[in-house]
C-alpha cells in the first residue's frame, strides 16, 4: 500500500534527509489506562493494527469507532538509514491528543501534554543498531474541565455543533537527522519598510561556537544574504533584501530561505524555509495590510473531514478547502476551535489566503485561574509554530468564553500573546465577552435580514455597536469592529426529519434555495457596506455530520452555484472606498 501523508509535514523548515513513520502501527485500545501498569512499553505485539495518522475513530484508520477512548497505544519497529551518520536523530509527531508517552527500546523518551501543538524528542541514546520498537501512549479525557477539546462531543457520539471526536495520533510520525549543533526552531519576522527580514535561530544540541549566514532568493533570482557569529544557543540577524515585493491575496509573493548553520568544530546543519514580506496595523475603521485597508471576507473552517475527522485524508484536501472557498469569493478564513496542519498554512501562505488561528478552548473551565496554567503553555507552542506564516493575520486564543470566566485568565493569555509577537493583532476571546482586545468583534446569527440590519443601524452613524453580553462585555474603546460569526443558514433539502441542525432550525430555514441566496445576500451586504465594518465571517464552508449550514455539504460537493456567492462576497466593501 501506498504511504498515507506522505509529504513533508514542517514545510518551513525543511532538511534534505528525514524518515515517514506513517503506515500499519500495532495497537490497543486501553478504557482502563492500566497499560503502564500491565507492561505495554515492553510487549511484542499489539492485539489490532491502525494507519497512522490517522485517529482511531475515523474510518481511514481501520477502526471507525467513535466511542469515548481513555487511552491507546502505538506499536511499530523501524530501521534507520545507514548514510544519516554519527549525529543526532529526533523523533517527531505532529500532533497526539491529549497527553502522550514515547517509549524507545523500552525506555521513556518523553512526554507531551496537548492534543493539537507538535512533539520533538531527542531519541538518540535510546537507538540501537538494527531494528528498533517505538512504543507511544495516548490518554484523552474530552469530559474533563482541564482538557482542551474544542468541538469534539464530550457527551455523546456527535450532537448539534459537537462533532466526533479524535483519540491519538492525528498528524505525522517522521524521525530526521540532525548534527550535534542544529537549528531547532526559526521565527522570520518581515519588515518591508526597511527591506528586511528579522531572522531569530534556537539552536538545539550542544552550545557552540559557530556562524549562521542566510540567503534569500526570489524565482530563483539572488536578493540579499548575511551571516552572523553566534555562542550558545541564540541567533540573530537582519537579511537585507534586494527587491521588495509584497505578499497579500492576489499576489502572495513568497521568498525561498536556505540558511546554513556552520560550528568552529565542523558540524554542519542546512535547511530550507520561505517567508512572505507584508504588514500589519490598525487603524481606526480597518485592518491595514501593506498600509491599505483591505475588508477581511472570511469564511468559519472548521477543519474536519468525514473520513479523516481531524486529519485530511490528502495534502490535495487540505489545499482543495481553500480553492472551494476562494471560488465562493472568501479571502480568508477563521480557522475554528483547532489548530490545523503546518501543510494548510503552507497552502494559505502559496495561495494569498488570510487566515486566524485559533485555539480550541472549548472543554476549559476558564472561571478557574488553574485555566491560565493549563491555556498558555500549549497557547504559545502554537503561536511559536505558525509565527512565521505570512497568512496568519491575527491570534484569536479563545471562542465564547462563558459568562463566569476569571477575567484575569483571558487579560493573560492576551498579553502574553502580544508580548511574544508585536507584529499581528490579537481578539482576546472571539464573540461574547471581551476583556482586552485589538479588534471587537461580535456573533450574529439573526435570520431576519431586515432586523440583523437594525441591529448595527446605529453604530454606522456613530452610536454605540452591538454586543453580545452589554452586563458582562468591556466597553467597545474604538477597536475595529467586525461580526466574526453570522449566517449559519440551515439547509439540507435532501434531509426530512429532525436530526440536522443549523442556526434558524428546520421552522427558520429558507424554502427554496432562491431564497437561501436572497438571505445571503442581505445578511452579507449589511456587513459589506457599512461603514464602520471591517471584516466578517460566515457560518460555515462546509456541512459536518449533522451540522447542515455549509455552503457545500460535508464531501465538499457544492450546494448551489459557487458564483452566486462569489458576486456577493467580491463586492467593494464601505471601508476599502473611504
Amino acid at each position: 500500500m501506498s504511504l498515507p501523508r506522505d509529504e513533508y509535514p514542517r514545510p518551513q523548515l525543511v532538511r534534505r534527509q528525514w524518515q515517514n513513520l506513517n503506515g500499519p502501527w500495532g495497537f490497543a485500545f486501553d478504557p482502563g489506562r492500566s497499560g503502564i501498569q500491565r507492561g505495554l512499553p515492553g510487549v511484542d505485539r499489539l492485539p489490532h493494527e491502525i494507519l497512522v495518522p490517522f485517529c482511531p475513530e475515523s474510518s481511514l484508520s481501520g477502526h471507525g469507532d467513535p466511542d469515548f477512548h481513555p487511552g491507546v497505544w502505538y506499536r511499530r519497529t523501524f530501521s534507520i538509514p545507514d548514510d544519516w551518520g554519527h549525529g543526532r536523530v529526533l523523533l517527531h509527531i505532529g500532533a497526539s491528543d491529549h497527553d502522550t508517552w514515547i517509549w524507545m527500546n523500552g525506555a521513556l523518551a518523553g512526554t507531551h501534554r496537548g492534543g493539537y501543538t507538535p512533539i520533538a524528542v531527542d531519541v538518540t541514546s535510546q537507538l540501537q543498531r538494527g531494528e528498533n520498537v517505538l512504543t507511544v501512549h495516548a490518554q484523552d479525557d474530552t469530559r474533563s474541565p482541564w482538557v482542551l477539546a474544542g468541538k469534539q462531543c464530550p457527551d455523546f457520539y456527535s450532537r448539534r455543533c459537537h462533532y466526533t471526536r479524535t483519540t491519538g495520533i492525528w498528524q505525522t510520525v517522521w524521525l530526521e537527522p540532525v548534527p550535534d549543533t542544529y537549528i531547532a526552531n526559526l521565527r522570520l519576522t518581515p519588515m518591508p519598510e526597511a527591506g528586511q527580514l528579522l531572522i531569530e535561530a534556537t539552536l538545539g544540541g550542544s552550545p557552540a561556537r559557530a556562524t549562521l549566514s542566510a540567503t534569500a532568493t526570489l524565482d530563483d533570482k539572488p536578493m540579499g544574504s548575511a551571516e552572523s557569529g553566534l555562542q550558545g544557543h541564540q541567533a540573530m540577524l537582519a537579511l537585507p533584501l534586494d527587491e521588495v515585493e509584497l505578499w497579500g491575496p492576489g499576489h502572495p509573493t513568497l521568498y525561498d530561505l536556505d540558511l546554513t548553520l556552520q560550528t568552529d568544530a565542523g558540524a554542519r546543519d542546512n535547511i530550507q524555509s520561505y517567508f512572505g514580506m507584508r504588514s500589519l496595523a490598525l487603524s481606526e475603521r480597518a485592518i491595514l495590510l501593506n498600509g491599505r485597508p483591505l475588508f477581511q471576507r472570511l469564511v468559519l473552517d472548521q477543519g474536519y473531514y468525514p473520513d479523516g475527522i481531524y486529519t485530511a485524508p490528502s495534502d490535495e484536501a487540505l489545499r482543495n478547502d481553500i480553492v472551494i472557498s476562494q471560488g465562493l469569493g472568501f479571502n480568508g478564513a477563521r480557522l475554528h476551535q483547532k489548530l490545523f496542519e503546518p501543510r494548510f498554512l503552507y497552502w494559505a501562505d502559496r495561495m494569498g489566503y488570510l487566515v486566524w488561528d485559533e485555539f480550541p478552548n472549548w472543554g476549559l473551565d476558564v472561571s478557574h485561574p488553574r485555566a491560565l496554567e493549563v491555556f498558555l503553555p500549549q497557547w504559545l507552542e502554537a503561536v511559536q509554530r505558525d509565527y512565521n506564516h505570512p497568512s496568519v493575520i491575527g491570534w484569536c486564543p479563545f471562542n465564547e468564553t462563558q459568562v463566569d470566566q476569571d477575567s484575569g485568565v483571558i487579560r493573560g493569555v492576551y498579553r502574553a500573546t502580544k508580548a511574544i509577537d508585536r507584529t499581528r493583532p490579537v481578539i482576546d476571546t472571539s464573540g461574547y465577552q471581551h476583556v482586552e482586545t485589538d479588534i471587537y468583534d461580535v456573533h450574529n446569527y439573526e435570520q431576519n435580514p431586515a432586523r440583523f440590519a437594525a441591529t448595527f443601524r446605529s453604530f454606522a452613524k456613530g452610536g454605540e455597536p452591538f454586543v453580545n453580553r452589554p452586563n458582562h462585555d468591556a466597553p467597545y474603546e474604538g477597536q475595529p469592529y467586525f461580526v466574526s460569526e453570522y449566517g449559519g443558514i440551515w439547509w439540507n433539502p435532501g434531509q426530512t426529519d429532525s436530526t440536522g441542525w443549523g442556526y434558524g432550525g428546520i421552522s427558520g430555514r429558507p424554502q427554496s434555495a432562491e431564497a437561501f441566496v436572497e438571505r445571503y445576500r442581505a445578511l452579507t451586504e449589511t456587513l459589506l457596506q457599512h461603514p464602520r465594518m471591517c471584516a466578517l465571517c460566515y457560518t460555515q464552508l462546509y456541512d459536518i455530520e449533522q451540522e447542515v449550514n455549509g455552503l457545500y455539504t460535508y464531501d465538499r460537493v457544492a450546494k448551489f452555484d459557487p458564483t452566486l456567492f462569489y458576486k456577493v462576497n467580491t463586492q467593494p466593501a464601505a471601508v476599502e472606498q473611504n
